[in-house]
């Protein structure tokens, strides 16, 4: 009543305080560095950064993956980091280092993914994945993780490799796809904002255990000091020593070379040259010609393979797959239109469609000239 503070108030404030600073006290073990974190942080960037590109290429959409920020987490807390249905994709290293990483995207954004990697535009599209929607996100992180692997190798100067990234539905509060997630205490989770044209931004987000980032980190530390010793080695100035040169020896002066006597006389005239025009044996009557000419029979019965076209189109993955028994495909030809007519590949004529008893036929109505025909052939 006096704007005092009862000592069971004082307990009560003291307790939350304690319990306060208990929940955000850092793992044990967390002690990555400043420096730790920066150098985390640019090896992602880098990697990243190529792999925005090729998913761009990929969706046909621009692509940004911003400048990632750095955590440590516990894995007792996993499920505050993941609260919502994610898409995990396992990534693990075959050369170049030893062990494995995995990549977390919201199952909303991996549906949007995986529609347009089959044709479709993104809107609208179904979170609940099928079979066909993980094997388009797969793909589409296989892209990802390879162009990253490439950038990594030119940070750290040696070959580095993956193998096929393996995709699963993650849902840590109903405990699935958990078994995918790193079995240390401490893990570092690197998040990327991630912005798809204007269907996605979100976040995408990297996770791997804390030994292996250390790994990482001292990797590159050793390369980078292996390129500034090279550096130094190069940069350093070499002395140099000047040999002395021998003296030139005496050299006896030349001689005069002894005049010849001159020929008195007229000289004599060169002889004209004959010049006349060549002349070649005609064609028709060389025996050679006539011999290719009759070698032309032993091709005669060379099979070819003739094919009718009756029409051509085109259409996307989607539609392909939504084709079932009944769907009618139209063709680019009108009915009635002269159908092609084509040997090894190749259009040589044109003709209309008959039946003949219970096979369908096709009468030549159109051969090609020979100079259309060569035309085809290039």
């Amino acid at each position: 009543m006096n704007n005092r503070l009862s000592q069971d108030e004082i307990d009560a404030l003291l307790n939350g305080t304690s319990s306060q600073s208990e929940d955000t006290e850092q793992p044990q073990g967390a002690n990555l560095s400043e420096l730790e974190r920066d150098a985390i942080g640019e090896i992602g960037n880098i990697s990243f950064g190529s792999s925005a590109t090729a998913l761009s290429t990929l969706l046909n959409q621009k692509v940004d993956i911003t400048t990632p920020s750095v955590t440590v987490i516990s894995k007792s807390k996993i499920s505050d980091e993941f609260p919502h249905p994610y898409v995990a994709i396992e990534v693990n290293y075959t050369e170049g280092f030893d062990g494995s990483n995995l990549l977390v995207v919201e199952q909303s954004d991996a549906a949007i993914i995986a529609d347009l990697m089959i044709g479709g535009d993104g809107r609208g599209a179904d979170p609940s994945l099928g079979e066909i929607h993980l094997s388009a996100v797969q793909e589409a992180m296989n892209q990802m993780m390879g162009s990253a692997a490439t950038s990594m190798s030119t940070v750290f100067s040696k070959k580095i490799d993956i193998s096929p990234p393996r995709v699963e539905l993650l849902d840590v509060m109903e405990e699935k796809g958990t078994d995918r997630i790193p079995e240390d205490d401490l893990l570092v989770k690197v998040s990327f904002r991630l912005k798809v044209g204007e269907l996605i931004d979100s976040s995408i987000m990297q996770l791997y255990p804390i030994t292996f980032a250390k790994d990482l980190i001292a990797d590159l530390m050793t390369a980078d000091q292996h390129e500034s010793e090279a550096a130094e080695t190069v940069s350093e100035p070499q002395e140099t020593y000047e040999t002395p040169q021998p003296e030139p020896a005496m050299q006896p002066e030349p001689q005069a070379k002894p005049e010849l006597p001159k020929r008195q006389g007229t000289a004599k005239k060169a002889a004209p040259v004959q010049v006349a025009p060549v002349e070649f044996q005609a064609f028709d009557h060389n025996e050679a010609a006539q011999g290719s000419r009759n070698n032309l029979d032993m091709l005669m019965d060379i099979p070819l393979s003739v094919t009718v076209e009756l029409g051509r189109t085109k259409r996307s993955v989607k539609e392909i797959l939504e084709l079932s028994a009944g769907s009618i495909i139209e063709l680019d030809k009108l009915a009635g239109e002269p159908v092609d007519i084509l040997v090894n590949q190749r259009i040589v004529a044109k003709g209309e469609v008959v039946v003949i008893e219970e096979n369908f036929g096709v009468r030549v109505t159109d051969i090609l000239s020979q100079a259309d025909r060569l035309n085809n052939l290039k």
